[in-house]
């Protein structure tokens, strides 16, 4: 346990942390790439270049410097972080790279202000969080390693299936290359793939799983990255997939990892309501599946908002399953106009998911909520529910940002 000194020292550094923060965590990870660029792979360069991992790090930060006495409350943040490196395949040995120069750059940045007692207090903190984040991370490991299909690190799977979802959206149908069984997962994880760039050095993305599990193959739907500006670089690994890979090709996969899913194990009376946004509806699909096949009778709403039909994957599918299970309630949402000459299909809406939208879909509030999109998207949600009153426990999301922007208003 933390010593009393230790959590008053660390509590009292939480203000110019806050203040601090993103200065701090950009000077260290460019410490960091510097004097260990070994650990370079296993972080998103596209998140470095939009500053989200910065401003994550710092939250993440903050939130502990100020909850350092009742950690209790840390809870699903410690779970978040550990499944995340548990599918980087972060391992103990890393902990002491990432301990020494968050040090060594929190007596660089604050200077006269990080004193050896600070410094000290900040170490043994750290050694305690990085304790147990160690212990969760290798209990996620021995999971994966023992469940049927399962392994640990990553192995090479086949691509058997290649197919166009939409005009910037391509689903890769994947199997293990040695023939293995295909591992099994819970609605609403992702996986990682690894690939390696022209120069040998690697780099690995989350992609979440698309179809049900119990299937012979695993899933999932890239949406290909294209650089919104001069500025920002297209996606290396999204481009790689669309462009250059095909069937029969193999690719490096780890195993499926995330917090965010359904629990099918848990057979609520109360509806389930399924938000997605543009690529979003990949952990929704999934969810959405498996729902519609081991709780049949419970009522389903799902709403997925889109640009325009010609960026949308799914439609069909999911069409068709609304024309099958009549407990399922489907609307489209567009943010762009129809060709023209065309007029859109009854019950399709024009504009954003608005809150008017949610509450005539769902009238009664009590319903288990899961979400996905882009910021925008779910941010609008994320307050919407909670004006609404519903609690923690009903709104499950998968926010691909620092949880702080989530939360922020205004």
């Amino acid at each position: 346990m933390l010593s009393e000194k230790t959590i008053q020292i660390v509590k009292s550094t939480a203000p110019i942390l806050e203040q601090h923060g993103e200065t701090l965590t950009r000077h260290f990870y460019k410490r960091m790439f510097s004097h260990n660029p070994e650990v370079a792979p296993l972080f998103n360069p596209a998140h470095q270049t939009s500053g989200s991992q910065q401003k994550a790090l710092a939250g993440a930060i903050c939130a502990y410097a100020a909850n350092i006495d009742n950690l209790e409350v840390l809870g699903g943040a410690v779970e978040l972080i550990a499944q995340k490196h548990a599918s980087l395949q972060i391992k103990p040995e890393h902990y002491p790279i990432v301990g020494q120069n968050l040090l060594a750059s929190i007596r660089e940045v604050l200077g006269a202000g990080a004193t050896d007692e600070v410094i000290n207090a900040w170490g043994e903190a750290y050694g305690f969080l990085a304790d147990i984040l160690i212990g969760r991370e290798r209990q996620i490991y021995d999971e994966n390693a023992k469940a049927p299909g399962g392994w640990e690190g990553f192995k090479p799977f086949r691509i058997v299936r290649k197919e166009i979802e939409s005009s910037i959206i391509t689903s890769f149908y994947l199997v293990p290359a040695d023939g293995a069984p295909v591992p099994t997962f819970k609605p609403g994880q992702y996986i990682t793939v690894r690939v390696a760039f022209p120069n040998g050095q690697t780099t690995m993305r989350n992609y979440s799983l698309s179809d049900a599990p119990g299937r012979k193959h695993l899933r999932i739907s890239v949406k290909r990255e294209v650089g919104p500006s001069a500025d920002t670089p297209q996606g290396y690994v999204s481009n790689h997939l669309h462009d250059r890979l095909t069937i029969g090709d193999t690719i490096e996969v780890a195993p499926p990892c995330g917090e965010f899913f359904l629990d099918v194990e848990a057979h609520h009376s109360r509806p389930l309501v399924l938000l997605a946004a543009g690529i979003g509806i990949t952990p929704i699909l999934s969810i959405l599946l498996t729902s519609l096949e081991t709780m049949p009778e419970r009522k389903v709403v799902l709403v997925h908002a889109c640009l325009h039909e010609g960026v949308q994957a799914f439609r069909a599918v999911i069409d068709g399953l609304a024309t099958t299970h009549k407990n399922l309630i489907v609307r489209h949402c567009y943010n762009e106009a129809p060709p023209a000459g065309t007029k859109r299909k009854a019950g399709d809406i024009s504009g954003l998911v608005e809150a008017g939208l949610i509450e005539s879909l769902v009238p009664e509030h009590e319903a288990d909520y899961y979400f996905c999109g882009p910021k925008p998207f779910m941010v609008n949600i994320y307050h919407h529910l909670l004006a609404c009153g519903i609690p923690p426990a009903h709104v499950h999301f998968e926010f691909f940002g620092p949880r702080q922007e989530l939360e922020r208003v205004g």
